[in-house]
């Protein structure tokens, strides 16, 4: 192994790239203390009173006051909790409460740890799909994955996709309040097709997936949210599920895990009322990846690397997008399946919302 030579080193430039190194390894640290914190009722706890010492916030939620300090000095040092060093007690302010305690908050965000913490213990599946080129199904995964992504894409739809993401399409919404026929290609646990469902009550929804264990949990949501009655959840491939004269075909963060998204857009093609729409919801991605250099795209980047990409071979491989493909690229995708109209609908620091028109 060669050895760098120091007089080459700027050592401002290390010290930057070093700073940068730390703070993202005392994230990954403090990601495990925001899981905790979730699991253990501590930020819900601290939310529903004001100040508190370490002994009281351990009292009320039922742990060990030692564990408790510990935590609460954690949070301090990452800006998570607010400490007041005269009284010496610990409170999570409205903003804090919004992000870490707020199950129904747009920004809530402990839920989303769940996924890296699959992708290490899925390390070993990595590796090995690095040397040899294969991949790794959806399925195959760490069990946190599928619960994680779900709790964490399901707030942000609850706050946008009916209010801002639907409107934003060309005569969708006057369809969907009059009785429309909708299929949810990719719907994971369901919670896309039940937002869609309950907010227009006079249309129809079939839900299709590949993951059995992710269809049970989608009529699980069904029920609970009462729209049973309108929506069905069946196993189908994204180029070969049933169904004709679809008003509206949903692709929900799903696309570019699959891996021929051409025969999945070209089905849509044949499926699709002649006036219908597809609405393609992707993660945020400029054309270039000199252009993609973000905490937002490093996350995706990482996140495609061990799962959408090792998704799309193991699932064939013939076009396999990555979880940064950009508009263009997808637009080429609808172009070569029969589609002569795709524009941005709108767009978030976190999704393209792209709509497709034959």
């Amino acid at each position: 192994m060669g050895h760098v030579q120091i007089s080459t080193i700027d050592s401002a430039k290390l010290d930057t790239l070093l700073s940068r190194v730390v703070g993202d390894l005392s994230a990954g640290y403090g990601g495990v203390m925001v899981s905790l914190g979730n699991r253990l009722g501590l930020y819900k706890t601290m939310a529903e009173a004001g100040p508190l010492t370490s002994h009281e916030l351990a009292r009320r939620a039922g742990c060990a006051e030692r564990y408790v300090r510990e935590w609460l000095n954690s949070q301090v040092a990452g800006g998570y909790v607010a400490y007041h060093a005269i009284s010496g007690t610990y409170e999570l302010t409205p903003e804090q409460a919004l992000v870490l305690a707020d199950e129904d908050s747009p920004v809530f965000i402990p839920n989303a740890w769940a996924v890296p913490a699959s992708m290490w213990a899925d390390e070993d599946k990595a590796v090995e799909a690095f040397r040899t080129g294969n991949g790794v199904p959806w399925g195959d995964h760490d069990g946190r994955l599928y619960c994680g992504v779900a709790a964490f894409y399901r707030n942000a739809y609850k706050a946008s996709l009916v209010a801002e993401w639907l409107p934003a399409l060309d005569g969708v919404v006057e369809k969907l309040k009059t009785g429309a026929f909708v299929a949810d290609v990719g719907c994971g646990h369901g919670h896309s097709t039940a937002l869609m469902a309950k907010a227009f009550p006079a249309s129809r929804f079939c839900g299709f997936d590949t993951h059995q264990g992710s269809l049970i949990e989608a009529r699980k949501v069904a029920t609970m949210t009462g729209i049973s009655e309108q929506a069905t959840f069946a196993a189908a491939p994204a180029d070969n599920y049933p169904g004709s004269g679809y008003d509206l075909i949903c692709f929900f963060d799903c696309l570019h895990d699959m891996g021929d998204p051409v025969a999945a857009a070209a089905h849509a093609a044949k499926a699709i009322a002649p006036d219908g729409t597809v609405v393609l919801v992707e993660p945020f991605a400029n054309d270039r990846v000199e252009d993609n250099i973000s905490p937002v795209a490093r996350m995706y980047y990482a996140a495609s690397t061990t799962i959408c990409c090792a998704h799309a071979i193991a699932d064939g491989g013939r076009m396999v997008l990555g979880a940064q493909a950009g508009e263009a690229r997808l637009a080429g995708v609808f172009r070569k399946a029969g589609f002569t109209r795709f524009r941005r609908a709108m767009e978030t620091p976190f999704n393209l919302i792209l709509e497709a028109r034959l």
